[in-house]
């Protein structure tokens, strides 16, 4: 940052803002002075509430993490071929004619509880579309989503709930300035567009057991190194002084509360399974996960994180709180299984989606806090149904998410599955070139996220304001919240 010519009451304090704490805003993972101005609102103490996004990037194959098994079954073996999940290694979803793939068993005491609800062939869509609207419109017309296939476009119209790859801003990061919460959107998976508003950043958050802060200005002096203490004892009392110019006030505002926070969340973050402060609630639901007190698994990490945010809520402060999560690697375009039709990276991504998201949910509820607790899956896009012939998919459109938590209207899926004939009604496809099973979105991401947002507390209006394109839908709500 240029300082002001006029600011600086002495080149020696400016050298000392500039070499110690002028560096703390990246220290902190954050990217601008403004997300940083927290804890000018109070905390709260009661009705809370937490939305925890995964996003999975690349693309997850939804038509293999939810697959029909009643007479549909036999459409989906006879096209998705080699891919195929056998009907009996599926998880029985009782009471409803799907399964989930075999690595997402550990879903199953949700689902049991009546807390997991699967959403069928979502995706992105700037209003409701028929088959020979699309073939009809051109591939810049105001009824299609921009850049259809294209990761990051379709990845940036999920995150930020509309219809231009150009918005800035996402609807995490929008509905926490709709509802003036006293956080941020706290990611634990790096920056990101979803938690972007038009005055914040997402708080970025590091993996348990590292330190949260500047270097050699540990908050709460954690590493009892007395030097230390004497140099943040010092740089407080330099940002507590008054400064010249506006700008420089400001920029000390912003370096006052990054300590702040940091101070505050710092001793949270560090804790480890097994280490001090470390909760008996939470390391025994993510035990499967911990090997001599180390989490096996990115995805482990970010929801331990996260589960401790939540367990210390009264701490990171406010009552509603938004999460970000994700893991990456599943634009399987080659060997998406090997060696069987259960086994191979597919497999593997959705093992430690589905045994890190078990174990969230299982923390929660041994904390009492089930439901007050969403977790969510986002992702790119679909596959396309066809294999291709490097044993993998392509990249298609609608697909298959879900959604888990103590307030779920569980024991059923919502939206419309598509009807599985290529060439068919749901299919974008018509010459024979092109019958690869890429499905129209039958539900939005604006009815997805609408959903979630009004059982976390946005009024209609307020939902109008986040989710620009949910006008376009006489449905606003799916029900499962």
């Amino acid at each position: 940052m240029t300082h002001h010519p006029h600011a600086p009451r002495s080149m020696d304090r400016r050298r000392w803002l500039l070499g110690s704490g002028a560096t703390l805003a990246g220290a902190l993972g954050t990217g601008t002075l403004s997300n940083l101005l927290l804890g000018a609102r109070p905390a709260y103490a009661a009705d809370y509430k937490a939305l925890v996004c995964l996003f999975m990037y690349g693309g997850n194959d939804g038509f293999n993490t939810v697959v029909p098994t009643d007479t549909r079954y036999d459409q989906y073996a006879a096209v998705r071929k080699d891919l195929a999940i056998p009907k009996a290694s599926l998880v029985n979803l009782a009471g409803i004619n799907y399964g989930l793939h075999p690595s997402l068993a550990a879903l199953s005491t949700a689902w049991a509880d009546g807390k997991l609800a699967p959403v069928l062939n979502l995706g992105t869509l700037n209003s409701p579309l028929t088959k020979d609207q699309y073939r009809a419109a051109a591939s810049s017309s105001d009824l299609l989503p921009d850049n259809l296939f294209s990761h990051s476009d379709q990845q940036i119209l999920w995150e930020t709930g509309t219809s231009d790859s150009l918005t800035r801003t996402g609807w995490g990061g929008r509905a926490s300035e709709a509802l003036a919460t006293a956080n941020p959107v706290i990611s634990v998976a790096g920056s990101t567009r979803f938690g972007l508003s038009s005055a914040q950043t997402p708080l970025v958050l590091p993996d348990p057991g590292a330190t949260f802060g500047a270097y050699n200005l540990q908050p709460k002096d954690l590493t009892n190194n007395a030097s230390n203490t004497a140099r943040k004892k010092a740089i407080d009392s330099l940002y507590a002084q008054a400064q010249d110019a506006a700008l420089a006030d400001a920029y000390a505002a912003a370096q006052r509360n990054a300590f702040s926070v940091s101070d505050r969340l710092a001793s949270t973050v560090a804790v480890t399974p097994g280490g001090p402060g470390a909760l008996a609630a939470i390391d025994s639901a993510f035990a499967p996960l911990i090997t001599n007190n180390t989490l096996k698994t990115g995805l482990a990490k970010q929801l331990y994180q996260v589960a401790k945010l939540i367990a210390a809520n009264g701490t990171v402060q406010g009552n509603r709180q938004i999460f970000f999560a994700s893991i990456d690697s599943f634009d399987t375009h080659a060997n998406q299984v090997t060696g069987g039709p259960t086994t191979g990276a597919h497999a593997d991504l959705l093992k430690e989606v589905g045994d890190a998201l078990g174990a969230f949910y299982a923390a929660m509820k041994n904390l009492g806090m089930a439901e007050a607790v969403t977790a969510f899956t986002q992702s790119d896009f679909g596959r396309t149904f066809t294999p291709n012939n490097s044993n993998g998919t392509d990249h298609a459109w609608g697909s298959n998410h879900l959604v888990v938590g103590g307030a779920v209207k569980g024991g059923t899926s919502y939206g419309t599955f598509p009807t599985l004939t290529l060439g068919g009604p749901d299919d974008v496809g018509k010459d024979s070139w092109e019958l690869q099973g890429r499905w129209i979105p039958t539900t939005s991401v604006d009815q997805y996220a609408a959903t979630m947002l009004g059982w976390f507390g946005a009024t209609d209006t307020q939902l109008a304001t986040v989710l620009p394109n949910l006008k376009n839908f006489a449905t606003k709500k799916l029900g499962f919240l």
